[in-house]
């Protein structure tokens, strides 16, 4: 039967000491626990999964040597540059070959109507997504009149690579024309990260033996509202459901408001038909040549186009800079956007593409000096590593108070929406490594603060309710049960906050009104859990979903109590700092919040009592009240052609059986891992392990993390290397939607929380590091309170660097430890944590009994017709 769990104080068995300079050995290196069962004899290696002749390695670069038209919706994704406001996918730049055209601004967004079949109060009435923005990347050439489409030309040599220093993405290539012609042809594309309104294209044509005539055409086209004469869109066909998509807007979206061409300039704007969104797109063109040249305009609502024709001569390079610029608003006239796409214009035909590229340069070199994770002697899991960590700053760098979508400003996937995959993925490497992009994810959420007000008071709460998805700040998930359920997010919020705020120590922020969010979620959880049992004995929260979209609306999901128990004293000991240290603010939070006598005790009594479900009977802590009630579902018998199980069995299916599609309980052992043994962990992780598909990107991180730190070393290195690849080697088979940007932040984790051993409950940081077996070791900064530290870990030993500031302190193992910029600090380490060989096996859960003695089996769900029915065709899913 469950019971509240017997949480462990954060501070117990711990060790004190102070280390030296060189401090001793610590304990010796626990055994190496062989496991029986399934899985014992799969220890993962590192099988590459990139074909290194197409692209080689390149510890800072992604590399390519071969096109390819089969895959051109994953290279789309790969390819990419941004900067967290607006994005262009890896497109052919002569725009011909494509599978989705895709040029994205953070934020910019159409509604629409969400149509139930079945209404009720209080569902999601306002669908949004995510707006193809007019296309300026589109520089055609024509040689003697013929076009050059790569998918057709007569290639001799190709090569495309995205520089993670220089932030340009460049391609090279021979064409031999029809007639035998050859032309080299060099094209460059970069999105500023210093200015987030502006991006450079560079279009170089040669022509080494003869002389043509050369025609280029650049062009900005309205996608989202046609394609263009060469376009084909892409059909999704039959059985091609999938939720992780973005909705097909079938009206049109941008209405035109404004065009202009003044010379080598264009500027055209829209309006959103039913956000109300605003857009003005501008492009300045500049030739330089030594050839005869002539140029001509166009200009309508969704077409600009200008286009040089040039008498190429031998050898005699023909360069075109076209700099692009978008700006966007809620309701700003298009008419102010293009005054300030002229200004954006105008500074950088100031400065030149050359400064513009060495601006680049420096800002991508500070951001690697705090950021960069260093794999010693692994160079193909050093370039997987840099891609992941060059993406997350191309989804969040310059987001600037916009939110980080699950996609960034890659592509379309999940329209465009913002989860809790920021707070809980991308907030941790940000707060530890680029603090400012943390704030200004979290001011995101301060500034939706109010429609969260208004979506708890729907749901007849108190306090706020933060969407479960959204871009507006309305919750617009359709499907309440995976969607707005997941109160978790509240929680998930103020940890972030939290988190935030005990890395840098800007309190500041929280007196100046980010306090207001751990307040109003606070009293959410106070309204929305209750007491049971004699008096005040145990907090209880029911109907609500956790990380676990494959189980829904459950009684006491033991993530979201854990974490609400955070919530409500982390509010409460916000609200007591700010009345002892800044008694001004405080009384401006009180009268703004109308916070009442007696609120605060009432969080700190729900978060004491707060109930957290654990089984005597079988030693775990049930995922939900009801969740071992359930039998297995035998996912070694399911098909791979029938995962993820979310595109193949109907929700009610799937929620019928013990069975994740992402990390849950394991997810709440790594965030407030202080609160639970050694002991329960391990019991933990090998019971839900193996119930969990994988099916979320999400989860591999977090089974990494504790994998690692349970001891099963083999077991964390397989995850790792399944986050780390899940883009490049599209293992989730969607890479073509966009980036799977809370994975990319989760690398990061996965090296510092899991190799790394890093922890950082309740502000006190402390290591216990867990470096795979036969790795030399890695290296990674953390920047604590001002202070930025260089990690140094190899197998035995770890050294501490202050590279900029005073001093950070913490304890490895138990050892208090303080380094300073006068001298680094090493610790001997007499191992890398216990080893269990092997992986937790569903056998071995399977004949468990229940505190009521029933047995758990396992099966997987079949219909009798497709089993005894010759003539029933149940593949058309």
């Amino acid at each position: 039967m469950s019971q509240s769990s017997p949480l462990r104080s954060p501070v117990e068995d711990e060790p004190n000491g102070t280390a030296s300079a060189t401090d001793a050995p610590d304990t010796e290196a626990p055994d190496v626990i062989r496991l029986t069962g399934e899985g014992s004899s799969n220890a993962p290696g590192f099988d590459d999964p990139l074909d290194r002749h197409r692209y080689p390695v390149d510890e800072w670069a992604l590399v390519e040597q071969e096109f390819e038209q089969g895959d051109l919706g994953r290279t789309e994704t790969l390819f990419a540059v941004g900067n967290g406001y607006f994005g262009l996918r890896g497109n052919v730049v002569e725009g011909r070959d494509g599978h989705v055209h895709g040029t994205f601004i953070n934020g910019l967004h159409e509604t629409w109507p969400i149509r139930h079949a079945e209404e009720a109060f209080g569902f999601a009435r306002v669908g949004q997504t995510i707006v193809n923005a007019p296309d300026a990347k589109i520089v055609r050439v024509y040689v003697d009149d013929e076009p050059f489409i790569l998918s057709e030309a007569d290639i001799a040599g190709y090569e495309r690579k995205l520089d993670f220093r220089t932030g340009v993405l460049s391609r090279q290539l021979e064409w031999i024309t029809p007639s035998g012609k050859r032309v080299i042809i060099d094209a460059t594309r970069m999105v500023s990260f210093e200015d987030r309104h502006l991006a450079v294209i560079e279009y170089t044509v040669t022509l080494p033996d003869h002389d043509a005539s050369v025609v280029i055409s650049s062009q900005i086209i309205n996608r989202q509202d046609g394609i263009d004469e060469y376009d084909v869109a892409p059909s999704s066909g039959p059985g091609a459901f999938d939720p992780r998509k973005a909705e097909e807007l079938t009206e049109r979206v941008l209405q035109p408001r404004l065009k202009r061409a003044e010379g080598g300039r264009y500027m055209l704007g829209y309006r959103c038909t039913h956000s109300g969104m605003s857009l003005a797109v501008g492009a300045e063109h500049s030739m330089e040549t030594e050839n005869q040249w002539e140029e001509s305009s166009q200009i309508d609502d969704d077409l600009a186009k200008h286009v040089y024709r040039v008498k190429a001569k031998r050898g005699k390079p023909i360069r075109v800079v076209k700099t692009v610029t978008y700006h966007s608003s809620r309701g700003i006239p298009t008419r102010e956007l293009a005054d300030r796409c002229d200004r954006t214009l105008d500074r950088a035909r100031a400065d030149g593409v050359v400064v513009l590229k060495e601006r680049q340069s420096e800002w991508l070199d500070a951001y690697w000096d705090r950021t960069d994770v260093v794999i010693h002697g692994q160079p193909e899991l050093q370039q997987a590593m840099r891609w992941n960590l060059f993406q997350l700053a191309q989804a969040s760098a310059r987001a600037d108070g916009k939110g980080v979508a699950a996609k960034g400003v890659t592509g379309t996937g999940y329209g465009g929406h913002y989860f809790w995959d920021t707070e809980i993925y991308v907030l941790p490497v940000l707060s530890y490594t680029s603090p400012i992009a943390a704030r200004n994810a979290l001011r995101f959420r301060q500034s939706i603060l109010g429609e969260a007000r208004t979506r708890a008071a729907e749901l007849n709460q108190d306090g706020a309710l933060f969407p479960w998805r959204t871009i507006s700040g309305q919750e617009s998930s359709a499907y309440y049960a995976a969607g707005t359920a997941q109160y978790h997010i509240d929680a998930d919020i103020s940890y972030a906050l939290s988190q935030y705020v005990l890395a840098t120590g800007d309190r500041d922020f929280v007196a100046r009104g980010a306090i207001d969010i751990l307040v109003e979620t606070a009293r959410m959880w106070a309204d929305l859990g209750f007491w049971r049992a004699n008096g005040k004995s145990a907090f209880h929260i029911h109907g609500v979903t956790g990380p676990d979209e494959y189980t829904t609306v459950v009684n006491d999901n033991m993530y979201t109590n854990v974490m609400a128990r955070s919530n409500l004293g982390a509010a409460a000991h916000a609200v007591l700092n700010l009345q002892s240290t800044n008694e001004w603010a405080y009384e401006r939070m009180v009268s703004r919040l109308g916070l009442k006598d007696g609120e605060v005790q009432e969080w700190l009594d729900a978060a004491e009592k707060m109930f957290i479900p654990y089984d005597e009977a079988l030693g775990v802590h049930p995922q939900d009240a009801a969740f071992l009630e359930k039998e297995l579902w035998d996912l070694s018998k399911t098909p791979e052609d029938q995962r993820p199980l979310l595109l193949h069995y109907h929700p009610l299916v799937i929620y019928r059986f013990q069975v994740l599609k992402q990390a849950d309980v394991v997810l709440a052992l790594f965030l407030h891992g202080d609160l639970f043994t050694p002991e329960q962990k391990l019991a933990d992780f090998d019971y839900y392990d193996p119930l969990t598909t994988g099916d979320s990107s999400l989860s591999a991180v977090v089974q990494s993390i504790i994998a690692a730190e349970v001891g099963y070393q083999e077991l964390a290195l397989k995850y790792f290397l399944a986050g780390l690849f899940v883009d490049l080697a599209d293992l989730h088979h969607n890479t073509a939607d966009g980036v799977h940007v809370a994975s990319t932040g989760g690398m990061w984790s996965a090296v510092v929380f899991g190799f790394g051993g890093m922890r950082d409950h309740n502000g006190d940081l402390t290591f216990d590091p867990r470096l795979p077996e036969g790795w030399d070791g890695i290296s990674f900064k953390l920047t604590v309170s001002g202070s930025r530290m260089r990690v140094d870990l190899e197998q035995d030993i770890v050294t501490f660097t202050i590279e900029t500031g005073s001093s950070v302190s913490f304890s490895v193992r138990g050892r208090a430890v303080t380094v300073t910029a006068d001298e680094p600090v090493t610790i001997a380490l007499a191992h890398q944590g216990s080893r269990r060989v092997g992986a937790p096996s569903q056998k071995n859960i399977e004949g468990g009994r229940r505190a009521d003695g029933s047995v758990i089996t396992a099966t997987v769900p079949t219909s009798w017709r497709s089993d005894e029915d010759p003539g029933y065709n149940d593949t058309a899913d």
